[in-house]
């Protein structure tokens, strides 16, 4: 990725490593993910669910669940701070101060027995030491920014529509203006119409405000309207990343084609699309080669026995695959 360090805001990922524990098994979530985040730029993290895409937005939140969670190594430095070594106390000023988070069901998201007004003035209380009187005004600004008027501050979230609940947790993320926004399929919940809404309100706001993002979706089309870069995450890992050129122009890992074949095209008239086949393989029980063997049409007896690191392909364009290796 881009490297630019002196710019407020830097995220670097480096190693994460997040184990649960179910059942009795240990569930491998992520494996030795890294990657770094330049301020004001936004990130694409793509891939199927279960990929490990959310683990790693709730490591670097340090939201992830204490009953479940049996591992988290790695390095995860922001502003040159290593997150998951600083006091809770001290987490919870950079958690909705300098990093917020759009999660995926605003339904879970937002408290049934509080009006909108009052969630989104709790940050600004917490953050901004603000008064009541103060906060409310500015929540009700914030109601404003997102398309939302002031007369319903007062109102509880089960009178908003689903796309006007996005909105309003939406609101709450970029209340305190964080300098870096985690958005978890924001829009996964939402019809087309009031999706494309969402999706241009957070590109307007991200350009207002010069905010970093990490946008986590199973959508390319989605990325390639809002994102700067791209992560293509598969069984934990990251298999391929780059620029949105290089990643769009051309892909190189068999997952991140599977993934672009599985797009419709307006252009051509098919009766069926390409999904990538079979399924991504259990996090108890990973393959001990490329984790992707199993699915992948180009796959040869190395690949079965061997895990490949991410190799540089040119610029800031790395793949995590022996086609490279090979065509090199």
């Amino acid at each position: 990725m881009v490297s630019n360090t002196d710019k407020k805001g830097y995220l670097s990922v480096q190693d994460l490593v997040v184990e649960y524990r179910s059942g009795g098994e240990t569930v491998q979530a992520v494996n030795h993910i890294s990657f770094e985040l330049p301020g004001g730029r936004s990130l694409g993290l793509v891939g199927e669910t279960g990929a490990g895409k959310t683990t790693t937005a709730k490591s670097i939140m340090r939201i992830l669940p204490d009953h479940a969670t049996q591992k988290v190594e790695g390095v995860i430095e922001y502003d040159g701070t290593d997150i998951l070594k600083i006091s809770e106390a001290e987490m919870q000023k950079v958690r909705g101060g300098k990093i917020s988070m759009i999660f995926q069901d605003p339904m879970t998201a937002l408290n049934p027995v509080k009006t909108v007004g009052e969630q989104i003035a709790e940050g600004l209380k917490v953050h901004q030491g603000l008064d009541k009187v103060k906060a409310r005004a500015k929540a009700i600004e914030m109601l404003n920014t997102v398309g939302i008027s002031e007369d319903r501050v007062d109102e509880y979230p089960h009178q908003f529509s689903g796309g006007m609940k996005q909105r309003v947790v939406i609101a709450i993320a970029l209340a305190c203006n964080p300098e870096l926004i985690i958005a978890d399929e924001p829009t996964t919940a939402l019809d087309v119409t009031i999706q494309a809404q969402v999706l241009e309100l957070i590109k307007k706001l991200q350009a207002e405000r010069g905010t970093s993002m990490i946008l986590i979706t199973h959508d390319l089309g989605v990325v390639a309207q809002i994102c700067d870069d791209v992560a293509i995450v598969y069984a934990g890992e990251i298999v391929e990343k780059g620029t949105l050129e290089e990643i769009y122009d051309h892909p190189m890992h068999p997952y991140t084609e599977g993934l672009f074949g599985a797009i419709p095209e307006l252009s051509k008239d098919v009766d069926r699309l390409s999904p990538v086949p079979g399924l991504p393989p259990d996090p108890t029980s990973l393959p001990e080669g490329c984790y992707f063997a199993p699915r992948c049409p180009y796959a040869t007896d190395a690949c079965r026995e061997k895990h490949f690191d991410l190799e540089k392909v040119s610029g800031s364009h790395y793949v995590r695959c022996i086609k490279k290796e090979q065509e090199g």
